[in-house]
Order: C-alpha cells, then sequence, then structure tokens
C-alpha cells in the first residue's frame, strides 16, 4: 500500500502595513522638502518631483513606499493608500496601484495640498 501525502503551501504577505488610511495629506507645521526620483513610463526618463517630509512619511506608514501596494481588503491601493473615489477627485485615472510613482506623488502633493493630512489619520 503506498503512502500519499498532500502538501499545503500557504504564502501571506502584508501589502499595505496600515489598513484604513486612504490617501495622502499634508502638514503645514513641517516645511522641509526634498526631490524624490520616479520613472516615467512614458519618457523613460527619472522624474522628481519635491515632496515634504510628512508625505515620505505617510508613504513609509501606508504601504512601506511601495507604489504597487495594495490592502488586505483591495479597497486602498498605491504607495499612499489612495481609494478610488479620492483619486478620482484629485484627477487620477484608473487604479493607483497601476500609476506611476511619479503620478502617485504628484496626486498625493494635490491632495496634500487640499486637505492636509486629514486622509491618512493612522499615518500622519
Amino acid at each position: 500500500m503506498r503512502n500519499r501525502f498532500l502538501v499545503v503551501l500557504v504564502v501571506t504577505g502584508v501589502l499595505a502595513p496600515t489598513a484604513g488610511s486612504a490617501l495622502a495629506a499634508q502638514d503645514s507645521s513641517t516645511g522641509g522638502t526634498s526631490p524624490t526620483p520616479t520613472k516615467s513610463k512614458s519618457s523613460g526618463k527619472r522624474k522628481k518631483i519635491k515632496l515634504p517630509k510628512i508625505l515620505k512619511k505617510i508613504a513609509m506608514c501606508e504601504s512601506g513606499g511601495d507604489p504597487r501596494a495594495i490592502s488586505p481588503s483591495g479597497r486602498y491601493r498605491g504607495k499612499y493608500q489612495f481609494d478610488r473615489p479620492t483619486w478620482r477627485s484629485i484627477g487620477g485615472h484608473g487604479d493607483p496601484a497601476k500609476a506611476s510613482e511619479y503620478e502617485q506623488d504628484k496626486r498625493a502633493l494635490k491632495l496634500y495640498r487640499q486637505r492636509g493630512t486629514a486622509p491618512w489619520p493612522n499615518c500622519a
């Protein structure tokens, strides 16, 4: 008689360190900015956008800085964990997690200028 074994492989991963905070931010108390290089889809050249330090902190808190991150629920997407309605409200199209890092930084900065850190209550 032969013994048969069933091997089950379970793969887990954390795509977004925080669930529930969804967007981008602004903090008028932080004035520091530094360039963040990102690669443009169209030209292949790196574009730079100056981001306030608070946005860099938020991106690290929300997604570990990963522009392709998706929350476990699938609702929050990209480097800043945008939800789709917020992404569209600041001019984004399609899936935030599929947008270039430059585009995500640009949209996050726009949201930050409009609403401050309010969209990221858990990370600001």
